[in-house]
């Protein structure tokens, strides 16, 4: 019990470092590979947006353009049937 208290009162030594840490940070040549890949993934985003946009559009448009040919093709069908002649 006296060993657990002596052990918690004691201090434990912090370690010195043996690298200097000016020399481990990425410095600004990795800012700028950072910053070049942000920019990179920014615009691959905003360009993936874009072409999905499109083909949303054009599926609407082709929805609408057969709603269109089908309501006209049911006009023009009423006193006719695909049934072949003879």
């Amino acid at each position: 019990m006296i060993e657990a208290i002596l052990a918690a009162v004691t201090a434990t030594p912090t370690p010195t470092p043996t690298v200097d840490p000016n020399l481990v940070t990425p410095g600004p040549v990795g800012f700028v590979i950072v910053a070049v890949i942000v920019v990179f993934a920014a615009l691959l985003i905003w360009d993936m947006q874009r072409r999905i946009r499109r083909v949303r559009y054009r599926e609407e448009v082709r929805a609408e353009l057969d709603a269109e040919e089908a309501a006209q093709g049911d006009d023009a069908g009423e006193g006719e049937s695909d049934a072949p002649r003879s």
